[in-house]
């Protein structure tokens, strides 16, 4: 799985949440975006299917209002994060049935963004004074978004 520079992972979450991450949580990271994105997707296919319709449209995916201020707060926090190797990894959505057409595939970066700054802020929310997230830290707010998303 290809992954982003380290430098500006580690920028980004001190941007978004004040914590401080390395490159043993870039993995992390990378695993759980792509897993919360393969999620959407999946449920925009049904939507797609239950609609009559070949392709996943824009409107199919579940975005939570949270989601989509996340991913306008992400529009606006200039921190040049690298979400190209995140997008990679789903080229050929080879689990769908119905794949994203030209639209859904273009806000899928934001998306991207969206829930990658909602997961640097719950880490403040799990622990305020947290500044180092460990595995227990990541596992807690994986289980947040699987509840949620």
């Amino acid at each position: 799985m290809p992954v982003m520079a380290v430098s500006k992972f580690e920028r980004f979450f001190r941007a978004a949440a004040e914590v401080d991450v390395d490159k043993d949580d870039l993995k992390r990271f990378s695993g759980f975006v792509g897993d919360q994105l393969v999620d959407l997707l999946i449920m925009g296919e049904a939507t797609a299917k239950a609609n009559g319709r070949d392709v996943i449209e824009p409107w199919d995916l579940p975005v939570t209002k949270g989601l989509q201020e996340s991913m306008h707060q992400f529009d606006k926090l200039d921190e040049g994060l690298d979400l190209e190797p995140i997008l990679e990894q789903l080229v050929g959505w080879p689990q769908l049935d119905r794949p994203p057409n030209e639209d859904t595939q273009q806000r899928l970066p934001g998306l991207v963004g969206g829930m990658s700054l909602a997961l640097a802020r719950t880490f403040r929310i799990i622990d305020p004074k947290l500044r180092n997230p460990s595995s227990e830290h990541w596992e807690k707010a994986f289980q947040l978004f699987d509840l949620l998303l």
